[in-house]
């Protein structure tokens, strides 16, 4: 009998894992929607993320300094 009350802990845990992986995944967009909109961005927690953080600003960067060069270009022509 307490064979099978470990294997009924085992599979309730189990699901229990399975259930907050898919709530955290469905949530997802949701949170980072609401993060957007407040102001609360969620902090890179890696150096990978934090790298890919950077990259990405250094990109917007790039390409909003681009977009003001062509408007100067266009006002000169």
């Amino acid at each position: 009998m307490n064979k099978h009350f470990e294997d009924a802990w085992y599979y309730g845990k189990r699901a229990g894992k399975h259930l907050t992986r898919g709530v955290r995944e469905e949530l997802a967009p949701v949170e980072r929607r609401v993060r957007k909109a407040t102001g609360r961005d969620e902090e890179p927690t890696t150096r990978v993320q934090r790298w890919q953080a950077e990259l990405k600003s250094t990109e917007d960067e790039a390409a909003a300094r681009a977009r003001r060069a062509m408007r100067k270009a266009r006002e000169r022509v």
